[in-house]
């Protein structure tokens, strides 16, 4: 019951990448090492929250510390880092779609260690409960920020590049920690706050297969769900521009295989415009 939500949910959104799925050995790595991230994110909420509590004395306060600064924001940072360090540059990372898959897969794997903790040593109500609240949270989260680093992939500049990231890993802390907020909270407001978080998780759902549904529009649109035959693209400017920035890294990749150019001949034959 600890780990079933997770894999359902990863297998469920596994497959909105129907068109073009990614390797399933990088999906495991990426939720495999979302898996052991909760390891330091345990330590590092631990030093965190040993100087957020100091504020104990100020519930709603400490609880809003705790929620957005503790929780939210040390988790969707290492759920950030493993998409950006592991799966962002690797040549399979070639849609905003994928963007979302592999910081969805990130964020199961983390929900998934989590989840086993707080089950072990509690009954199948907790693991009932878990499944249908925390680990879905966590999958929807993740997904939003996902969507908004699949854009960042495309992005014509470095600065909005940056820009589109940190609008989607902030929108991803706001929308966990109203979630962790709204069950900390519980001790003050009682049980209609816990209540509060079902309409959350109904709307972040919804939202997000908004955002899925565009990211697979875009997708389409540019044809990026279609595999180039790179043997049969003429190597000249025209084609590097008309390229996405992973596409361009896979068709250098490509020539550097085969040794059909040298390096310095490759990046000679570029437009100064196009950034790699």
């Amino acid at each position: 019951m600890a780990i079933a939500p997770a894999i359902f949910l990863l297998v469920y959104y596994y497959k909105q990448d129907s068109a073009k799925p990614e390797p399933k050995g990088l999906i495991f790595k990426i939720f495999m090492l979302g898996f052991a991230s909760i390891i330091p994110a345990i330590i590092i909420e631990l030093i965190v929250d040993s100087f957020v509590n100091v504020y104990a004395f100020l519930p709603i306060f400490y609880y809003l510390l705790k929620s957005f600064f503790v929780a939210a924001l040390v988790e969707e940072s290492l759920k950030l880092f493993i998409v950006k360090k592991f799966a962002y540059n690797d040549v399979h990372f070639d849609e905003v779609m994928d963007g979302i898959v592999y910081t969805v897969v990130a964020s199961l794997g983390f929900a998934c260690f989590e989840n086993v903790l707080y089950v072990m040593g509690s009954d199948w109500e907790v693991a009932i409960l878990r499944a249908f609240t925390a680990v879905p949270l966590h999958a929807i989260s993740a997904g939003i920020m996902g969507f908004y680093i699949g854009k960042a992939k495309f992005a014509n500049s470095y600065i909005e590049e940056r820009s589109l990231i940190m609008k989607g890993f902030w929108f991803a802390i706001i929308f966990h920690g109203v979630y962790d907020f709204l069950i900390f909270s519980m001790p003050v407001f009682g049980m209609l706050s816990g209540l509060l978080v079902i309409p959350q998780l109904i709307f972040g759902f919804i939202f997000l297969r908004k955002k899925i549904k565009l990211a697979i529009a875009e997708d389409i649109q540019e044809g990026r769900t279609l595999e180039v035959d790179y043997d049969n693209i003429e190597l000249n400017e025209n084609n590097y521009a008309s390229m996405s920035r992973a596409e361009l890294r896979r068709r250098v990749q490509h020539e550097l295989l085969l040794n059909k150019e040298k390096p310095n001949d490759i990046s000679s034959s570029m437009n100064e415009n196009i950034e790699l």
